[in-house]
């Protein structure tokens, strides 16, 4: 029974350690752990955006300022990062970017009128 006791501690403080050390190395990147899992969440929404950019050519209203907030949300958020950690995803980012532009282009034409 000490045995097991002993093992569970020593998994507990391996993954302990474990997140000592990722945090200490977003540290050393001059980073905040706050911005870091933001760019984790803004990450997966690039996904999202992608995705709806590439199907969608015409979106209504409301889904245009629905992809606009999370478009801006997701530019604040990769901002904060290095760009090494997100190189992988610079043709998405560049996609989502392009549809932002397009989009807001295109209401601005609209409200001149």
């Amino acid at each position: 029974m000490n045995g097991i006791w002993a093992i569970i501690y020593i998994l507990v403080f391996i993954i302990f350690a474990l997140v000592v050390y990722a945090v200490l190395q977003i540290k050393l990147f001059g980073m905040k752990v706050k911005d870091f899992w933001g760019f984790i969440e803004a990450n997966q929404m690039l996904d999202k955006l992608y995705n709806f950019a590439k199907q969608y050519e015409r979106m209504s209203p409301q889904e245009q300022l629905i992809y606009l907030a999370e478009a801006e949300k997701i530019f604040k958020a990769f901002d904060k990062v290095p760009d090494g950690l997100w190189e992988e995803e610079y043709d998405k980012y560049k996609e989502v970017l392009s549809k932002y532009k397009d989009i807001r282009m295109m209401r601005w034409s609209e409200d001149k009128m």
